[in-house]
């Protein structure tokens, strides 16, 4: 999981075991609120991405 404003928008890239990207885009007045969003997504969700990339890796 990478949060970033490359390419001109906020966006978060899901990165895959296989090295596919996916970007979503984040829909925020502010970069300050996608930062915001990030940072509250990772301490809340962390050990389920986690999760889902090993499970990913042992397939």
């Amino acid at each position: 999981m990478r949060y970033d404003t490359a390419h001109g928008f906020a966006h978060k890239d899901i990165i895959k075991a296989t090295g596919e990207v996916v970007k979503q885009p984040l829909f925020f007045e502010t970069y300050n609120m996608a930062f915001t969003y990030a940072t509250l997504d990772l301490k809340m969700n962390w050990n389920q991405y986690k999760d889902n990339l090993e499970k990913e890796f042992r397939k």
